[in-house]
């Protein structure tokens, strides 16, 4: 064989693979119960996704570990484009909280695409408690140091971040209640178990208009239009504050490029369908579709971002 036939081999073998890709099922893991954000946002892009690449796609909640049993079991599968991991941006606090993560994020995944953004998440109060703005809120935390407690989806979990940041850039000292999910953390500042939270503007929205939470700002640099008269935080006076959660995909470390490429294209197309995307608005998400590369950038960042967080909490992972 010559040199350049030798050469060619492998690249006409690659693209031979992709044009039969894929063969099978796909298989989406979800590190997270059933219901939850990223289960919801998985199953409204596979409505579109499983039939334009002409195959079904399984879910499989492995809830766990805060989300990082299910992302271990997609960095230890095949890397054959058969198993997709569709994670948060808890994803890019765990190595912070938890000392033995069973999996290098850098080395045994690869991102496909940041699939969607959420329009931010909001700063709740329960009623009864005497703050009616973000003003008046810090003041009473500094007034209270560590008297006020903010509700949590689990160590490390997006509604923690939020709030840390929000404590950070303020300079008050809140305290975490951990709960399993955002329900329960919902249901006992509701209840007012505890003062406050951060959940996603969606999920606090009936409780918020029926006036058994109070709202004080969204996290987003912009409002929502569900909300219009919730102040942005920046705009409340916590300026550069910004925090919103997303969802993407990735797949083992390996995987073909020709199959990264693949359902990243796919998934781009799916979230710029007007049903996907009327779907998506009505979670309060707004689909992207970003490239390999971008998805990178952003982890990079929010690597960054929580680990200058976490030092500034006295995290220690345990």
């Amino acid at each position: 064989m010559s040199l350049l036939a030798a050469q060619s081999a492998p690249a006409t073998a690659a693209a031979l693979a992709a044009k039969d890709y894929p063969s099978k099922f796909i298989r989406i893991v979800v590190p997270y119960g059933p219901g939850a954000g990223p289960d919801v946002v998985g199953r409204i892009i596979a409505e579109k996704l499983g039939p334009v690449l002409g195959t079904n796609i399984v879910f499989e909640n492995r809830g766990g570990g805060g989300g990082m049993l299910g992302t271990e079991i997609v960095a230890k599968s095949a890397p054959d484009g058969y198993t997709l991991l569709l994670q948060t941006a808890a994803y890019a606090t765990y190595p912070y909280f938890f000392k033995n993560v069973p999996y290098d994020s850098a080395k045994d995944l690869i991102p496909v695409t940041l699939a969607a953004r959420n329009v931010g998440y909001v700063l709740v109060v329960n009623p009864s408690l005497p703050a009616r703005t973000v003003g008046e809120l810090v003041a009473l935390a500094k007034a209270n140091p560590s008297k006020l407690n903010y509700g949590t989806a689990g160590v490390g979990s997006v509604m923690q971040m939020a709030a840390e940041l929000f404590a950070h850039m303020t300079a008050i000292k809140l305290m975490p209640v951990h709960y399993t999910g955002v329900p329960a953390a919902l249901s006992d500042t509701i209840s007012g178990q505890i003062e406050m939270g951060f959940p996603a503007a969606p999920s606090a929205l009936p409780f918020t208009q029926a006036g058994r939470l109070r709202v004080l700002a969204i996290t987003a640099e912009k409002r929502w239009n569900k909300m219009p008269d919730t102040p942005t935080l920046a705009e409340a006076g916590v300026k550069g504050y910004k925090y919103i959660g997303w969802y993407g995909f990735w797949f083992a470390a390996g995987t073909p490029p020709e199959y990264v490429a693949r359902i990243q294209s796919e998934v781009a197309r799916a979230v710029r369908e007007p049903a996907v995307k009327q779907k998506l608005e009505e979670q309060g998400l707004e689909g992207v579709g970003s490239t390999p590369q971008e998805l990178a950038k952003i982890i990079e960042e929010e690597f960054a971002l929580n680990k200058k967080l976490t030092a500034a909490m006295g995290i220690q992972p345990q």
